[in-house]
């Protein structure tokens, strides 16, 4: 299992777009494939940091699920959305796996 964390730098006057976009995807990601654990949006401190997280089997999972986000008619909307709106000034995207699990086990 890979977990993919999206970092964004967000517009600080348009949390409100973000925010939206976020609930977008809320329901494009887990329909196209992923396991969305979520979109966080500033609360405190940092106005402009934001972040996607979800879980992916593998890279050739991920391709597939890309395919299947970039045909939704959601995704294709949110994806307009965001560029019409301009609030993500920046997006990153890291890849990790869990090396804790199971969580308190030992090997």
């Amino acid at each position: 299992m890979l977990t993919c964390i999206i970092r964004y730098q967000i517009d600080p006057t348009k949390k409100a777009q973000f925010e939206d976009y976020a609930r977008n995807w809320g329901q494009a990601i887990p329909r196209c494939g992923a396991d969305l654990i979520g979109y966080f949006a500033p609360h405190e401190g940092s106005t402009t940091l934001a972040y996607g997280i979800y879980n992916i089997p593998d890279l050739a999972a991920y391709e597939v699920y890309r395919e299947r986000l970039a045909a939704d008619p959601l995704g294709q909307e949110n994806y307009a959305f965001a560029q019409r709106e301009k609030f993500l000034l920046r997006e990153d995207r890291t890849w990790l796996k869990l090396a804790s699990t199971p969580h308190g086990a030992s090997t």
